[in-house]
């Protein structure tokens, strides 16, 4: 039996041991006919040091506390994988090939992909990324505009209004 889309399943659990793993092992392949990729499968322990898990988008780790405190937290935030593909979207909204758009539409469109994206990883910490989309926005915006009006400042930041 095939589930189209079915490709991912992260599992989480407090302890591992061989049972449970076994139990759902045969509970995939028996019970629901779905095929485990040995190759693909692993055990992570995300409390052992520098273990992260990359699942739907996100990079899933623990973490030390922030507050100083003699503890860790589990943190979630945009994985790699998932801002290059933003900056490559980003990258081809603001290519030379749109410089015929009109401004207000070229921003329309990114503020809803923007909005879009945004909302998607707004679960758990992804203040760092955000910040780093935004530069790489306002960096992109700055070169397509340059190349639509020569005229404009070259220097850096400080040119703004």
């Amino acid at each position: 039996m095939r589930f189209p889309g079915a490709t991912h399943l992260v599992v989480l659990a407090r302890h591992q041991s061989r049972g449970p793993i076994g139990f759902i092992e045969k509970r995939l392949e028996s019970g629901l006919g779905l095929e485990i990729n040995r190759e693909k499968t692993r055990v992570v322990d995300l409390k052992e040091q520098g273990a992260s898990l990359d699942f739907l988008g996100y990079t899933f780790r623990y973490d030390r506390d922030l507050q100083g405190r003699d503890r860790k937290y589990l943190n979630m935030f945009p994985s790699e994988k998932a801002l290059k593909r933003e900056r490559a979207k980003l990258h081809d909204m603001t290519a030379s090939r749109h410089c015929f758009k009109p401004i207000p539409q070229l921003i329309g469109e990114m503020n809803r992909h923007l909005k879009g994206w945004a909302n998607y990883f707004s679960i758990g910490y992804p203040r760092v990324a955000l910040r780093e989309i935004n530069t790489y926005v306002r960096d992109r915006l700055m070169q397509h505009l340059r190349r639509r009006c020569p005229a404009l400042p070259t220097a850096g930041r400080g040119d703004l209004p």
